[in-house]
């Protein structure tokens, strides 16, 4: 397993304001928790080099390998606009045929469905397709972009479980932000609480979770991450 990724110093600002101002591990699997409007997904966008150009980065980072396209694989929140809906899903990926079908095979996806449109594949199936896709190099850092809101219940626990086996039988990190506390609980074992682009808690996920020390922690554990104060 990696042993880590460490983000020393992650500011995001604009000419008026601080938008971001955290430092903290990947360590294993990590989940970055906080509302809507906190700093996830401009952390998120500022690990892929996908920050708009209005927005001023600066970024130290302690690796031991280079943060890239060949490095990071992203699972996005909506699988469903993440692919384009007009092409076979064999030709949507980065890899050559053997590579495809065998990340098919980890994913448990029939070879078959290489040949099919987005809209002949269901929800779940498509997750698992965002995930092969994602997995195309051989990556050193899995981002996940709330990746189960658009599944149901049953879907939700299938593809959390898949995630989770992949990244102990694949040895890569994962960096896993969602509104969803029970997602993580299972799959990550550290957490990172941020609000309005600063750090609030940072440890063991189950030792937060029993005893957080931030009462914004103990907000949003209670609420478990789905009443609408926290979504605006």
């Amino acid at each position: 397993m990696t042993n880590a990724v460490e983000i020393k110093k992650l500011t995001i600002t604009t000419k008026e304001k601080k938008l971001v101002d955290i430092s903290f591990k990947i360590e294993e699997s990590t989940a970055l928790i906080g509302q809507s409007g906190s700093g996830k997904s401009l952390t998120l966008k500022s690990i892929l080099n996908l920050l708009p150009s209005n927005l001023e980065l600066k970024l130290e980072v302690d690796s031991d390998f280079e943060l890239s396209s060949k490095t990071i694989g992203f699972i996005p929140q909506n699988p469903f606009t993440s692919l384009s809906p007009m092409t076979k899903i064999k030709e949507q990926f980065f890899c050559q045929k053997e590579r495809k079908e065998k990340l098919f095979d980890l994913v448990g996806l029939d070879k078959k469905l290489l040949d099919r449109f987005p809209s002949q594949l269901s929800g779940g199936q498509l997750q698992r397709v965002v995930i092969a896709i994602a997995l195309s190099n051989e990556i050193k850092l899995l981002l996940l972009d709330e990746p189960t809101t658009a599944l149901d219940e049953n879907s939700k626990k299938v593809i959390l479980e898949l995630i989770y086996k992949l990244q102990k039988e694949l040895n890569f990190l994962t960096l896993f932000v969602t509104h969803d506390i029970n997602s993580i609980i299972d799959v990550c074992k550290n957490i990172v609480i941020i609000k309005d682009g600063e750090l609030i808690e940072k440890g063991n996920t189950i030792e937060i979770l029993k005893e957080p020390k931030s009462s914004y922690t103990k907000e949003l554990i209670n609420s478990t991450f789905n009443n609408k104060e926290f979504r605006k």
